[in-house]
């Protein structure tokens, strides 16, 4: 009777946590980021996003010679663009600007960094230059552009959600 006992109550310790790890967000990722090749459709990457999880693309503006780096977050099934530095070649801090002004300075050239953005974005197609170099790291993973599909090519980022959109 005590051995029927001792079991049971192992099997009813086994199912809670079984039960806590299935609906744990730690467990089961929000999202999922995809890049494959913008002209085959090839598999790039498949990487899990947690919620508040950074994504970095960093990349050489060929216009101005400015090294560029780009924050994105994972928000509700989608990336939010929140920080984008164009960085001042002598290692000084580039000068702070207004969101509202950021289309403009991408334009404009000079080293900045704008922060406090909320760009959603659940599909990003970047083309892949001669001087460019664009990198994207996704926690401990970093994928370069070109060494996946080459000058000119192109490489669709798409973030699904878990239940598919």
């Amino acid at each position: 009777m005590r051995f029927r006992n001792i079991i049971l109550n192992a099997q009813l310790i086994f199912l809670s946590v079984l039960i806590t790890a299935c609906h744990n967000p730690v467990v089961k990722p929000h999202a999922w980021l995809h890049l494959s090749d913008g002209s085959t459709g090839r598999e790039i990457a498949v990487e899990p996003l947690k919620e508040g999880q950074e994504v970095v693309l960093t990349w050489r503006n060929s216009l101005f010679n400015l090294m560029v780096r780009e924050i994105f977050v994972a928000r509700g099934g989608r990336l939010d663009l929140t920080d984008v530095t164009y960085a001042d070649p002598r290692g000084i801090e580039p000068p702070l600007a207004n969101a509202e002004d950021l289309d403009n300075l991408f334009q404009t050239g000079g080293p900045f960094r704008v922060t406090g953005i909320s760009r959603p974005f659940k599909r990003l197609i970047f083309r892949v230059g001669k001087i460019g170099n664009p990198k994207l790291t996704i926690g401990e993973k970093q994928v370069e552009f070109a060494r996946e599909v080459g000058f000119g090519g192109a490489v669709v980022l798409t973030v699904k959600t878990v239940e598919g959109s």
